[in-house]
């Protein structure tokens, strides 16, 4: 597995642009929800996996760290939580799902 960072290619950018090497990452199964599910509380494994709709441990172990090579998530004995980055990363999150609720309101 190719780390994803800034530089190297990745799905839809052979020059690894920043916006879409965090495009690529969060369009991976279950990434997004991953890090919508920890924007209020430290979860631990089980907790992840159980909010995750039984994600399987291996994509969610893979997806885990991924996240944390991104420096979006850390874990230590609480558990898996937000980083500072992950935490500014939650806001924009939250400012897109407020506009996806009124996209969806217009399509009606």
């Amino acid at each position: 597995m190719t780390t994803k960072k800034p530089g190297n290619p990745v799905r839809g950018s052979d020059t690894g642009r920043p916006i879409m090497v965090l495009m690529d990452m969060l369009g991976q199964r279950w990434a997004l929800r991953i890090l919508w599910e920890l924007r209020e509380s430290r979860l631990t494994f089980r907790q992840l996996q159980q909010r995750c709709d039984q994600i399987s441990p291996t994509v969610l172990n893979r997806r885990l760290k991924e996240l944390r090579e991104l420096h979006l998530i850390d874990h230590d004995g609480n558990g898996f939580g937000l980083t500072d980055q992950g935490e500014e990363l939650g806001q924009h999150l939250l400012a897109l799902d407020d506009y996806a609720k009124r996209w969806a309101n217009t399509r009606k």
